[in-house]
């Protein structure tokens, strides 16, 4: 992993040197005497890999400097520049000189990115443990998935079979309306009609002479519900006593849910607030 990052930088360094090298050799060669257009192409190309050198062995030891970074960009600059200076001087292929002349920049960057993919850098260990965790979310997200389908899929089932069996008792209990009103119609049409009444008045008269009575149809439809009246509320005193007669019924004395059981199954009335409000007087 180490070598994607650093290779390609390692690779431009060289071609960026060995251009600035050739540039400066070419452009001033012909102005100075080339020993001195070889020692300025070296003082660029050695002040940059000095540099970088520099920040390499401060970034091993979890160190930066920033003047040093400063200097290293510098050089980098003046070589980019040494390179632009001569495209735009030279008479031919002027594009193709331009075109090249970003190289020692480029170099540059390609070695902040290997410093920040350093700084960044995990142990195998670490990664598969992150691997691990990534695995084991996935593997529960998909678990959660499968399950809320199994539930749709139950509830859908659930509702489609209450649907059906209310349908079914809506059509029972149409078909059961229909004959009772059928079988209702009937009985109103024997009672209101003249041959059928008269005979059952006959074979319904009493022994008081003169006294018909009217036969009536048998009532079909909803009742009044009765009114019972509602014991009288215990009162408290009243209670409480109660209270500690069923707890002390048996030795040792009852729990407050053998109690409260006991006070239903003996038919006494309370409500579950008054009850135990009772039984914390009592006990």
């Amino acid at each position: 992993m180490r070598g994607k990052t650093v290779l390609p930088a390692v690779a431009m360094t060289a071609v960026s040197m060995v251009l600035t090298l050739a540039v400066v050799l070419m452009w001033l060669g012909t102005a100075m005497p080339w020993p001195v257009a070889l020692v300025v192409g070296l003082g660029i190309d050695g002040g940059w890999l000095a540099t970088l050198a520099y920040e390499r062995r401060l970034a091993a030891q979890g160190d930066h400097n920033r003047t040093v970074t400063a200097v290293g960009w510098s050089f980098g600059l003046v070589a980019t520049g040494v390179l632009v200076a001569h495209a735009l001087t030279a008479e031919t292929s002027v594009g193709a000189w331009l075109a090249v002349a970003w190289l020692p920049v480029a170099a540059k960057a390609l070695w902040l990115v290997h410093g920040l993919w350093e700084r960044t850098a995990l142990t195998p260990s670490a990664l598969g443990a992150i691997r691990g965790i990534q695995q084991e979310a996935r593997d529960e997200a998909a678990v959660a998935r499968a399950r809320l389908r199994a539930e749709a899929a139950t509830e859908e089932t659930r509702l489609t079979a209450v649907t059906q069996a209310g349908a079914r008792v809506a059509r029972v209990q149409a078909k059961t309306a229909a004959t009772l009103a059928g079988a209702w119609s009937t009985l109103e049409a024997a009672r209101d009609g003249e041959d059928t009444g008269r005979a059952l008045t006959s074979v319904t008269t009493r022994v008081t002479p003169g006294v018909t009575p009217r036969w009536e149809l048998p009532v079909w439809g909803p009742t009044e519900p009765l009114a019972l009246e509602s014991a009288p509320a215990l009162t408290d005193a009243q209670l409480d006593a109660l209270v500690d007669e069923v707890r002390h019924s048996q030795t040792p004395a009852l729990s407050y849910r053998e109690m409260s059981a006991r006070f239903r199954a003996a038919g006494h009335s309370a409500s579950e607030v008054r009850l135990r409000a009772a039984w914390k007087r009592v006990a």
